[in-house]
């Protein structure tokens, strides 16, 4: 086993290290800059076309409604991530990883946005009537290599099994045990028969649970961020001035933390920040495939509205609030390090509460949305008779996770995570004149 800790470190030091920081960040300034930052000036367009429209019908072709699709997608990356992720990255990085989670946001509301509308774009209709898409139909069809959409179908089976299977059922029996006691395997096996009785009605059925899921899950984690916000008032300025000192001067040694180093720092942030909004990666798209739509910009949009969420909003709860109760020095990691936060900044037992019932729900929501990434993944490279396979594997691997490390699986967690955007973002630099062409001819038909 030794060996396997050493092979997957050596491989995510290479993944991870300043190449990779320098592509993730570089291709979203790009794009950012290319679409003339349409993230920003065209923000309340984007909100009131999403959030504003979440449940009204949609008009076009395409297997479910454009909202359908989104809050699916937005409940596949608003995860474990946003609570133990988070955690992860200050407790390794200190405050100052905040910073660079929320500097991989901003750039990655560009990149996302470019993925999706690429996605539908390149999009095929089965003789079934559904619809395929994803990074690997815009890389095969795009930059005609079939070699390269290939790998990246395969490192999305294997990333999902690891992300989503493991990581967030693993997050999940960690917070019910640290609350109730309960064996992670019990937790397991329960959590394993409620994503069958979802998945096994494929994208329909996820939909529909995660239309209503998705807005009620984020608004318990939001409405409690603002409490811990409102009560702790006057400790939210130095909050904010550790995150963005910490951001440049790593910090040191103090109470349980150990200490870091500015590059640590930073790729912990990245690191965590894409596994948390999944902007780059190319995973995305493959939900945002089946929305009925226009045009592809109308659901292209999605995807700056879901990194907004995910990272500009939830998981920056999760760091105001781990930061502005001190406990990141406590020596805590993960879930338990949030929980320990939220009991500080809120009365009561309160917080360790809304901690483990947001757990459990970031958790569940991905569980019943992420599989559908590796059934299109398998879909593209063994063909339709691969759903029902893949479908029950996922559920094994959910009791899997449940007696799984936290350590190790975040680690091998990046690998895959990093192995995934390599060529997505290959083909968007390449493809992202395609991105700028559909963006001009949607926004100049709404003039």
């Amino acid at each position: 086993m030794d060996i396997i800790y050493e092979i997957n470190g050596k491989i995510n030091d290479l993944v991870w290290g300043p190449y990779m920081i320098f592509l993730l960040v570089g291709v979203g300034i790009f794009l950012s800059l290319r679409l003339k930052f349409l993230q920003f000036f065209r923000f309340g367009y984007i909100i009131k076309r999403t959030i504003g429209k979440a449940f009204k019908p949609s008009e076009g072709d395409g297997a479910i409604s454009s909202a359908k699709a989104g809050l699916t997608s937005i409940a596949a990356v608003v995860g474990t991530g946003n609570i133990a992720g988070v955690a992860t990255a200050i407790a390794i990085g200190g405050p100052g990883a905040v910073f660079w989670m929320w500097v991989s946001a901003l750039f990655g509301m560009a990149t996302k946005y470019s993925e999706i509308t690429l996605g539908v774009h390149f999009r095929e209709k089965k003789e079934d009537g559904t619809y395929a898409g994803g990074a690997m139909y815009y890389i095969e069809k795009g930059l005609h290599s079939k070699v390269l959409a290939g790998f990246f179908a395969v490192m999305v089976i294997i990333a999902y099994f690891v992300v989503g299977a493991i990581v967030d059922t693993n997050s999940i029996c960690l917070s019910v045990e640290a609350q109730f006691g309960i064996p992670p395997l019990a937790t397991g096996v329960i959590f394993s028969v409620l994503t069958a009785i979802v998945i096994l009605g494929g994208i329909t059925r996820i939909g529909d649970v995660c239309q209503w899921l998705t807005p009620f899950m984020c608004g318990i984690y939001i409405i409690a961020g603002l409490a811990i916000i409102v009560l702790n008032l006057e400790s939210v300025p130095k909050a904010f001035a550790e995150i963005f000192q910490g951001a440049f001067t790593p910090a040191g040694a103090t109470g349980g933390f150990v200490g870091t180093t500015f590059m640590m720092m930073v790729t912990k942030g990245m690191a965590r920040g894409l596994f948390s909004n999944e902007a780059g990666l190319g995973s995305s798209p493959i939900i945002h495939s089946s929305a009925i739509v226009k045009h592809p910009v109308e659901q292209g949009i999605w995807g700056a509205t879901e990194v907004f969420v995910d990272t500009l909003i939830v998981a920056t709860i999760t760091g105001l609030a781990i930061v502005i109760s001190g406990a990141w020095k406590s020596g805590l990691d993960g879930a338990a390090l949030t929980m320990k936060a939220f009991e500080i900044a809120l009365p009561g037992k309160i917080g360790s509460y809304i901690v483990m019932l947001s757990a459990v729900l970031f958790g569940y929501s991905c569980l019943i949305s992420a599989n559908y990434y590796c059934e299109k993944a398998a879909d593209y490279l063994f063909g339709r008779s691969s759903a029902m396979p893949i479908r029950i594997v996922w559920c094994i691997f959910i009791i899997i996770g449940s007696v799984g490390g936290l350590g190790f699986v975040w680690d091998l967690a990046d690998t895959c995570n990093g192995l995934m955007a390599i060529p997505n973002l290959i083909a968007l630099l390449i493809l992202s004149p395609i991105v700028v062409k559909l963006t001009k001819e949607y926004f100049d038909s709404i003039k």
